[in-house]
């Protein structure tokens, strides 16, 4: 068994309490401004913020240190136009036999439907996937732990460096995902676990009027 090695935190930053309140208010203030947008500019977006945004999401704390996530950004409109013919193709499927009348009134305020063309339009798609286990180099597997959960913090960091740099998001999950192996061609040990559309607001972008819970709905101090 290796032996841990440790080093002194020498990152940490301690702030007095009152800054520390007013840092905690100031980001507030700002992520709340964040939506889901599904209206995209197709403004181009330099590289370097994206790469930024990634290596964020990729200090994301994960089970036993095995950082289970790979990041496919996706440019070549030729590849979007083939994401956007798969990801249409399953959700006619979807909205039409696949689902129920409850998810379909529950999808209804933000009036979602088959058609997609943020997926061609916007600059990025970046196709997040979960390694389930990881390839050694000599061809052995390693178990991950708790990788699901390890990619959703990380998905998590990269919104909010993405809202941070000045750009919008819409995380998107069609069902079935599995073409997003093939046409990217990601080994089988990688799951889907979500595309992130990433670019510009458009001009006339709208958003559905939404209300967030209080915190007196979603916490409990105790």
């Amino acid at each position: 068994m290796t032996k841990p090695q440790f080093l002194p935190l020498a990152t940490y930053r301690e702030y007095p309490v009152e800054e520390m309140t007013q840092r905690a208010a100031a980001f507030y203030a700002d992520i709340q401004r964040r939506r889901t947008v599904r209206h995209f500019s197709d403004r181009p977006v330099p590289p370097e913020v994206i790469e930024h945004c990634l290596r964020a999401a990729a200090t994301a704390p994960s089970g036993a240190n095995m950082q289970p996530w790979y990041f496919v950004v996706v440019t070549d409109p030729a590849v979007k136009r083939q994401i956007r013919a798969a990801a249409e193709e399953g959700e006619r499927e979807f909205y039409h036999h696949r689902a129920s009348r409850e998810w379909l009134e529950a999808l209804a305020p933000l009036a979602t439907s088959e058609h997609k063309p943020f997926l061609e339009t916007a600059p990025y798609l970046i196709a997040i996937f979960v390694q389930r286990y990881g390839l050694l180099p000599d061809g052995r597997t390693i178990k991950h732990y708790y990788a699901l959960e390890s990619v959703g913090i990380a998905t998590g960091i990269l919104i909010t460096a993405i809202h941070y740099a000045g750009l919008v998001a819409l995380t998107y999950t069609p069902s079935p995902m599995g073409f997003l192996n093939e046409i990217l061609g990601r080994p089988a040990n990688e799951r889907p676990f979500l595309l992130l559309v990433v670019g510009y607001p458009a001009d006339d972008a709208v958003v559905p009027e939404i209300r967030r819970k209080s915190l007196q709905e979603i916490a409990t101090f105790v």
